[in-house]
């Protein structure tokens, strides 16, 4: 691309990015990680409330994960064309109103409605941040500083690490319940912040009628339709894999061809599948995320339930077993945050995913409690790695006018491997937490661990990743 091209990004003497945008950014995005987190301390005491056991209470965190796997990136296509504003305060909203129904719950049913709130809830945070930097850059004619991608992966690596942590410290004052109520000020927080510094749209002009169709082309609601029923199919296999349910692989297989088949046809479609076609790094990188988070989310809630229960630490310990991830993550994000490459970033986070799953193989019951401190310790490698070159990456190989749809595509990715994490976790534990169903889920992790190390060693493309104040070749 060309400085004479549209959307061309090129140094000028106009202004820097506006860090008014900064708080609501990170709020917004960080909703979901810490909803995400939050849940893997409380599932214990919420299941010992309610009488429900481990398969039961995966259900919390399967409900988030397919509601926002759903709605990301249809919320992205959505701030693609009418802007973060509106969508942003919309979603905020409807926290709060999910943080309320989860704290005053009276059973597993309503919380999981809760959930699946939340879920919907917190999609459009990262996809309007990612918009909000890109059209940063194309407002001050400057690629926006590499310090603000780093800050928002750090604000995402931070509290994806600290959410255990925080929610054993809410589960101590004020029981579980304190976990969903946290939603209300926060999302309080979201609202005010959007309001008063997210940019306002430019005014609709035109005839209304034709404002409306032109609209209803460009959002291809039956591409949308399409997506969110296959994705529904798999998603629900996923959460409790069986050979009975094999209908519904069948059904999302043909519900996924014909989503292909609208999508090739239509003229302005949901998912360009054309463009991914052309875009091979961006492919892998989707599948390089949904591998890299089978292993993260497999360690969230497989450690942090066994901790508890096959250890016999509270909620709060285990909360603070976890510091070690926190604190090495967050270091490790400031650090390589300055280095543009992904390449290197993605091979060590690989080999630290491998070395960590390797030294859970040798915990047990009895084992000191400084060798729990020393897998958290390696896992803050990856953690704060991969979260931060997988973010990159989309940045500068998606589409600059589909940005926010691509961010959302990349936490959906996120999220199937989050929903397979949980899957295994059900299966390898069972009704009761122990050692011998942590170590089978580290076996699926090597697994994960291993395929991510070699789809990071055999991509070519990730030595060509273009500079920070550069534009990707499209």
């Amino acid at each position: 691309m060309t400085d004479t091209e549209p959307g061309a990004i090129h140094k000028t003497d106009q202004p820097g990015f506006d860090r008014r945008l900064l708080p609501p950014m990170m709020l917004g995005s960080v909703l979901n990680p810490i909803n995400s987190t939050i849940i893997s301390v409380a599932l214990v005491p919420i299941g010992k409330a309610l009488g429900a056991p481990a398969s039961q209470t995966a259900w919390l965190v399967s409900a988030l994960y397919l509601a926002t796997s759903l709605g990301q990136p249809v919320v992205g296509r959505l701030i693609d064309l009418f802007g973060p504003r509106r969508l942003f305060l919309a979603s905020t909203s409807l926290v709060g109103v999910a943080g309320v129904v989860g704290t005053l719950a009276p059973n597993m049913a309503v919380l999981i409605v809760a959930r699946v709130l939340l879920g919907f809830g917190t999609c459009s945070g990262y996809p309007a941040a990612m918009a909000l930097v890109r059209s940063e850059a194309k407002r001050t004619g400057r690629d926006s500083p590499g310090g603000v991608l780093t800050a928002l992966a750090v604000a995402n690596q931070t509290i994806a690490v600290i959410g255990p942590l925080l929610g054993g410290l809410l589960i101590a004052v004020g029981g579980w319940r304190a976990t969903f109520a946290l939603n209300v000020p926060l999302s309080v927080a979201s609202v005010v912040l959007g309001l008063l510094w997210l940019p306002r749209s430019a005014p609709a002009t035109g005839d209304p009628a034709e404002r409306r169709g032109r609209l209803v082309s460009q959002l291809d609601l039956p591409g949308m339709l399409l997506f969110a029923a296959t994705l529904t199919s798999l998603l629900l296999f996923l959460m409790n894999p069986h050979p009975r349910d094999w209908y519904l692989l069948v059904i999302a297989a043909a519900l996924g061809a014909g989503f292909a088949v609208r999508e090739l046809r239509a003229a302005a479609p949901f998912i360009d599948l054309r463009v991914f076609g052309g875009n091979t790094p961006l492919l892998a990188t989707y599948v390089r995320a949904l591998v890299a988070y089978v292993v993260a989310y497999a360690f969230l809630y497989g450690f942090s339930q066994w901790t508890e229960e096959g250890y016999g630490l509270s909620p709060f310990r285990a909360g603070l077993v976890q510091i070690p991830t926190f604190l090495v993550a967050i270091g490790v994000s400031i650090v390589s945050g300055r280095r543009p490459g992904v390449r290197g970033k993605l091979l060590v986070g690989a080999a630290g995913q491998i070395v960590a799953c390797l030294l859970m193989l040798t915990l047990g019951g009895s084992s000191p409690l400084w060798t729990l401190f020393l897998v958290t310790l390696v896992f803050g490698i990856p953690q704060g790695l991969n979260n931060l070159a997988l973010q990159n990456s989309v940045y500068f190989q998606a589409d600059p006018e589909r940005i926010a749809s691509s961010a959302g595509l990349l936490r959906t990715f996120a999220y199937i491997g989050s929903m397979i994490a949980s899957s295994a976790a059900a299966a390898s534990f069972g009704k009761h937490i122990d050692t011998g169903g942590m170590h089978h889920l580290v076996w699926i992790m090597l697994a994960a661990g291993a395929l991510y190390l070699l789809l990071s060693v055999f991509d070519r493309s990730l030595g060509r990743a273009p500079a920070p104040d550069t534009q990707a070749a499209k």
